[in-house]
């Protein structure tokens, strides 16, 4: 399967693909782990023909971070921020604004598919005619922006409101008025736009649409939109007794929600990584007979044939992992600090780039000579993993955020325990998931965030109780074997994809809501 290179043409013979994958901010312009992801899945997958929309935030050109695998047979662009301008004017855009506006507003209140299901009927039958002129810049938007304000969120700054109403309409249409690939299947990454794209999918063609996702959207939004400082709060401070209004980041809180039950009610199936993810996807309305796990896998063969190298060394630990804070390296060195008390010949390692926030490793090193590791912790910069991890003992997490880190996979597959913070899919990995039969055991230990008491001690007692550490090891490697093998997943998406290419086409209409 030959790849193809940046600036060539795709192919397109007019049959529909099989598979429609909508990314938003993702693969194939920026690098990490979830394009990562979506490039396997493409590869693993080399029977099927795939189309890519890449939903962009403006038309800046970019660079691909990944060359294209040559069953890619489309890739489109549809710009959140920068929309397609379209005609100058139209005819009827009193009517079609009259029609939008109910729905509009529900959208921005938590709104059903029934409700993006009415835009799309106001919207469908006039993509040829309408644009960003048209529906953000003529007086017609005027008006119902101004309608709409008054109608939601009076008591906050009408300027603020502007800049809203642009944004989530503009991202909006942007969605609902660009060219939607032909495909039997249509896979996006998220919620969000990608999933508004999906929902369209399903809406229009009766095509399956399901949703793989890794971090939960809606709840990424939140955290962001709550700490944005650009959005003012506008709730009255005195008059506490008066009934508490709503302000602009309830409006774009309340629109992401929107989209994603469009996308729940829409989807056939409703994926993620992990249990943890489950309950929030309940909250934000997924139908729990939809939900469905299927984690990330790792070439476990290529992992598992590491040899071991335990002669003439010390008792070792690492933790694997960019230098930067979102990793918490500080509370890992504090932790070896505490198993170097129990351990007196450690080793620990740290081996992963410093030049992402060259601050932030200064102050590491800073921090492990205060606390006279010098001869005791090592900073190995990038290193190939499977150069070292015949040689580690241990590994450690001590993340304040994670989804799925496969690097407790990696060197489970190998037989090397881990200590991880209770981030992520961390607990299910090491401890197994609510369901497993027959319960295989812990295969390390879970930790609070930042507290490197516990962490070291649970790093010194694998080191020093080799009953517990070859238990552990023996459950983490056959966890990942059965659990995580990445061929098993890749068979998994392939059944997936293969029973929707073949299913009968059923719109999810109203009903579905």
């Amino acid at each position: 399967m030959a790849d193809f290179e940046p600036g060539l043409d795709f192919a397109r013979d007019g049959d529909p693909v099989d598979v429609c994958l909508l990314l938003e901010g993702t693969y194939p312009y920026v690098s990490g782990g979830v394009s990562t992801w979506v490039n396997d899945l493409i590869r693993a997958q080399s029977h099927l023909r795939f189309h890519c929309v890449a939903l962009l935030a403006d038309r800046k050109e970019r660079a691909f971070k990944y060359p294209i695998a040559g069953n890619v047979v489309g890739l489109a662009h549809v710009y959140l921020q920068q929309p397609d301008a379209g005609p100058s004017s139209a005819r009827g855009l009193r009517k079609l604004f009259k029609n939008l506006q109910p729905s509009l507003l529900s959208i921005q209140g938590r709104g059903t598919i029934a409700d993006l299901e009415r835009v799309l009927s106001v919207l469908a039958p006039r993509r040829a005619d309408l644009g960003a002129e048209t529906l953000l810049n003529s007086p017609e938007a005027w008006r119902t922006l101004v309608r709409m304000y008054e109608a939601t969120v009076p008591d906050c700054s009408f300027l603020d409101y502007f800049w809203t109403w642009r944004a989530q309409l503009g991202g909006l249409f942007a969605c609902l008025l660009a060219p939607l690939p032909d495909a039997r299947v249509y896979h996006t990454i998220s919620t969000g736009y990608a999933g508004l794209m999906a929902t369209r999918g399903a809406l229009e063609t009766g095509r399956p649409c399901f949703v793989t996702e890794h971090g939960i959207y809606t709840n990424e939004r939140r955290i962001e939109i709550t700490m944005a400082d650009w959005l003012s709060s506008n709730r009255p401070r005195a008059l506490a007794v008066e009934r508490e209004r709503r302000d602009l980041k309830d409006l774009w809180i309340d629109t992401f929600i929107s989209y994603s039950q469009c996308l729940y009610s829409a989807a056939r199936s409703i994926v993620t990584l992990y249990e943890g993810n489950q309950a929030m996807q309940r909250r934000d309305g997924a139908p729990p007979g939809r939900l469905r796990i299927i984690p990330n896998g790792i070439d476990y063969d290529a992992y598992a044939a590491v040899p071991r190298e335990d002669a003439g060394r010390p008792p070792t630990v690492a933790l694997i992992g960019r230098v930067v804070p979102i990793k918490d390296i500080k509370t890992f060195i504090r932790a070896v600090a505490v198993a170097h008390r129990e351990v007196p010949d450690l080793q620990a390692l740290i081996l992963g780039p410093e030049d992402e926030d060259p601050a932030y490793a200064a102050e590491c090193k800073d921090l492990a000579r205060m606390l006279k590791l010098d001869g005791t912790l090592r900073f190995m910069g990038r290193q190939k993993l499977t150069d070292w991890l015949g040689k580690i003992d241990a590994l450690a997490l001590t993340s304040v955020s994670e989804a799925q880190p496969l690097v407790i996979l990696e060197g489970g597959a190998a037989g090397v325990p881990t200590v991880a913070t209770d981030v992520g899919a961390c607990r299910e990995m090491i401890e197994g998931r609510s369901e497993e039969s027959p319960a295989l055991g812990p295969g390390g230990e879970v930790t609070p965030l930042a507290d490197p008491q516990t962490t070291g001690r649970a790093l010194a007692r694998l080191l020093k109780d080799k009953d517990w550490h070859a238990r552990c090891s023996a459950a983490i490697r056959k966890r990942v074997e059965i659990l995580y093998n990445k061929k098993s997943i890749d068979a998994v998406y392939r059944d997936l994809y293969e029973e929707y290419r073949q299913a009968p086409d059923k719109r999810p209409g109203v009903e579905a809501a």
